[in-house]
């Protein structure tokens, strides 16, 4: 870790905040402010839940709404999953380990629900789940687990956009995510932070994609974090699985975001890409990717792309391939840079003044396509991405 932010281990992090239960609870979406609304908003949520099917509203430890369940599926608290599904013997805890580390271990021992979402088989769910993790209070440790199934067959959208107060100082978001894709299912998950500039974000996921079976997954981070510590790992099981891992970062000063996914492809003929995006304008991105081939037939990519626009910050990319049998076909690009006078001048030369030229240059290179968003997140993204770029 760079000087940007001394080392901080699990336990000494975990001693820094207070449990959720010890903080105010809300009992419904109408108990919060216009401007913790318009953070929802700006973080994907639809308020009005007209183009989606069904919503899940965490608020530290207790679920303020919770509104389904979607035609076709299931979308409930987890805690009331437990008890339905006793203790969801077969998805609990199986794709990711409860001693992992000292996060996992606290969302093992002290957990603060989260939402259990289910696809039924040969289903598909039209519009999108979706769901927020929000903190609300000052100093708190909030600890989820979630559970994520496209049974067989089935087609499921989630947006889940994780948040806090907009006057909030600090918090600990803890966030355990367990996702099973069966034979044939379809998941595009797509994940959008808009957390405080003094929190620290520690999600632990795992993924399991049965034949046939697609798994994409979308990030987004674009505003002020403390500290983003992610590394989700899929494990293609099945002959003609597929894994697509996209994410667009921008890390302004302060910032220190350790970032990267890990994709096993165990079965034949199975395909999987990273593409990551990273912007430093004085914080610290370490943008990590790690493709393991164990069968033949299989093909994967990854990409790590980083722009250096502000003094003080890092990017370091690191990409790794891993080959374990003869028959593969794996391949990756790393380029970390600033961006050329020329291009400027290019612009320039064509009607646009210097902020504005740099402004699009920063807008197309984040400027990646997300498969599977809704066309008014889509819009959001792009004014957000915009709005970066101004401010550059």
């Amino acid at each position: 870790m760079s000087a940007l932010n001394p080392p901080r281990d699990g336990e000494e992090l975990l001693r820094a905040f207070r449990p959720a239960d010890a903080a105010p609870q809300v009992r419904g979406l109408e108990e919060l402010g216009a401007a913790e609304l318009a953070k929802l908003r700006q973080t994907g949520l639809d308020l009005d839940g007209k183009a989606r099917s069904g919503t899940f509203v965490q608020v530290n430890r207790g679920v303020a709404h919770c509104q389904g369940p979607p035609e076709g599926g299931e979308l409930l608290p987890v805690t009331e999953a437990l008890e339905r599904y006793d203790g969801l013997e077969d998805y609990w805890w199986r794709v990711v380990s409860p001693e992992k580390d000292a996060f996992t271990r606290e969302a093992d021992r002290h957990l603060d629900n989260g939402y259990f979402i289910r696809a039924l088989p040969g289903e598909k769910v039209v519009y999108p789940v979706q769901t927020c993790l929000y903190i609300r209070d000052s100093d708190v440790a909030q600890r989820v687990h979630n559970v994520i199934i496209a049974e067989e067959g089935s087609e499921l959208h989630i947006i889940t956009g994780c948040a806090t107060h907009p006057d909030l100082t600090s918090g600990l978001h803890i966030g355990v995510s367990e996702f099973y894709v069966k034979k044939g299912a379809r998941l595009v998950f797509t994940m959008i932070h808009n957390w405080g500039e003094e929190v620290y974000v520690r999600p632990r996921t795992g993924i399991r994609v049965e034949e046939g079976g697609v798994f994409l997954s979308n990030y987004v981070s674009l505003h002020g974090v403390k500290s983003i510590e992610t590394y989700p790992t899929a494990v293609l099981a099945g002959p003609g699985a597929l894994a697509r891992f996209h994410s667009v970062i921008v890390a302004p000063a302060g910032a220190d975001i350790d970032i990267g996914s890990r994709v096993r492809l165990e079965a034949p003929g199975t395909r999987a890409e990273i593409i990551s995006r990273s912007i430093s304008y004085g914080g610290r991105v370490m943008a990590r990717g790690h493709l393991v081939g164990k069968a033949p037939g299989v093909k994967a990519h990854l990409e790590c792309q980083g722009l250096m626009l502000g003094e003080g910050g890092a990017i370091h990319a690191v990409p790794e391939l891993e080959a374990h049998v003869a028959d593969v076909e794996m391949s990756h690009e790393a380029a970390v840079g600033r961006i050329a006078r020329e291009e400027i001048e290019y612009l320039m030369a064509r009607g646009l003044d210097e902020e504005e030229a740099t402004s699009a240059i920063v807008r197309g290179f984040l400027n990646v396509k997300i498969e599977g968003l809704p066309p008014e997140l889509e819009r959001e993204l792009e004014d957000a991405v915009a709005r970066c770029g101004q401010g550059m």
